[in-house]
């Protein structure tokens, strides 16, 4: 895959909730622009173009970043800081998307700036339907100005 296509960053670091966002977002055609990142630093340095990711120069804006808030390295909320206080990425829309309910994470992911925060299902049915509304969502109907 070039990485001009990649429209949508998944952060995510568990392989099965990977493959399962995959699993749906291919139902909906839209893993074709799909990249994933397993931590929170690889996903900064993915995001701003730098370190192993420094010859993608942010040719093609990101539309959506699925971002899941426990990670090694870099924790989700330290990534969705970042994304949210530089100009250069805080239009990209990013999606929430953890196993986390607690009151304290979702208040602190909307006051960071997270667009939409969605506690993934724990059926496997619910979890790919999911996915692939936000998928149609954040990709065909929502407009930004990336």
């Amino acid at each position: 895959m070039s990485r001009k296509q990649i429209e949508v960053l998944l952060v995510e670091d568990n392989p099965y909730d990977a493959k399962l966002t995959k699993r749906a977002l291919k139902k909906v055609d839209i893993d074709k622009h799909l990249f994933t990142v397993k931590d929170g630093e690889e996903a900064l340095d993915f995001i701003f173009c730098q370190h192993d990711y420094a010859d993608r120069k942010n040719e093609s804006p990101l539309k959506l970043i699925l971002l899941d808030l426990k990670l090694p390295k870099v924790t989700g909320l330290e990534v969705l800081e970042k994304i949210k206080s530089d100009r250069r990425s805080r239009s990209i829309p990013v999606v929430v998307l953890t196993s986390s309910d607690q009151d304290k994470d979702i208040m602190k992911s909307y006051s960071l700036g997270a667009n939409s925060y969605i506690v993934k299902p724990v059926e496997l049915k619910d979890f790919i339907y999911t996915v692939e509304k936000i998928g149609i969502y954040f990709l065909e109907l929502n407009k930004t100005l990336t």
